[in-house]
């Protein structure tokens, strides 16, 4: 490996990050994973050479897919994460002294091995929780063998290709909607739209004749070029997209979390859309 890694995800523009040091590079059964020391950035994963994540900035990605919705739904118990084997989505939601179990369920087992050696500033301790349940399997089969209720669901999937690919499906939608308990909440990551347009509207177009209510919200995370990420949502509770800040804030304080990024103005705004975007969904 050169000193400068480029990220192959799009097929036009192209993202160069230094690499001081590399940690680690190999391929599991599934993927290749490198880890890497940026001088701003802090330690790179990166899977078959897209950027997953950074030290540096994932407190945005992961405060924004844990906290919108378990804080919009104000009574969860129980979470089911899909994919996030860094372990940084696990760690916000059991940040919430609500949660009872968070279940995360991961295909590759090296990417969590990885992280807790590699990356323990992202996923803490979660991995040691007594209220985490870690299952090394494919989300789509769980989902569809899972007889368990989860109050909000959260797809921390990569882009669809690769062993992510079937995590972008109908079939997926549909066995995560009989999962959630009713007037539960599911989001899913759906990349940079000023980029990957089509992965957002495939995504809106398969949840919204499951979903009374579906929708995205924006949130800037640097490492993902191209402007803001998306952030699918999908409810049969439409009111609990528009949860007044105030509740937010009440609820934010009761959890006593403390968030670098996230806030119920961010929370309230993040629904707010560009032109562009909305052009999109609609």
């Amino acid at each position: 490996m050169t000193d400068w890694v480029e990220e192959s995800l799009h097929s036009s523009v192209r993202m160069r990050l230094k690499a001081d040091r590399v940690l680690y590079d190999s391929h599991t059964d599934l993927q290749r994973i490198v880890i890497f020391e940026n001088p701003i950035l802090g330690r790179v994963m990166t899977l078959d050479d897209v950027v997953q994540t950074t030290e540096g900035d994932e407190f945005i990605y992961h405060e924004m897919l844990t906290h919108v919705p378990i804080l919009a739904h104000g009574a969860v118990r129980e979470v089911l994460i899909i994919g996030g084997g860094d372990g940084g989505m696990l760690e916000e939601a059991l940040k919430h002294r609500t949660v009872e179990r968070a279940t995360m369920v991961e295909i590759d087992r090296g990417v969590v091995d990885l992280s807790r050696e590699y990356l323990p500033s992202i996923c803490g301790e979660a991995f040691d929780d007594p209220r985490t349940d870690l299952v090394i399997a494919d989300g789509v089969d769980y989902v569809g063998q899972c007889d368990r209720k989860f109050d909000v669901i959260i797809v921390d999937s990569t882009d669809p290709i690769g062993p992510a690919e079937v995590l972008f499906s109908d079939r997926f939608y549909r066995r995560c909607k009989d999962c959630l308990t009713p007037g539960g909440i599911l989001v899913t990551q759906n990349g940079v739209p000023f980029l990957q347009g089509s992965e957002l509207t495939g995504t809106l177009r398969l949840l919204r004749p499951i979903f009374a209510d579906t929708a995205c919200y924006l949130a800037s995370v640097p490492t993902y070029m191209g402007g803001p990420m998306a952030f699918g949502w999908a409810s049969d509770n439409a009111a609990l997209r528009d949860t007044p800040q105030e509740v937010l804030e009440q609820r934010l304080s009761d959890a006593s979390i403390a968030t670098r990024y996230y806030t119920p103005a961010v929370h309230r705004g993040a629904f707010a859309l560009p032109g562009y975007v909305t052009e999109l969904i609609d």
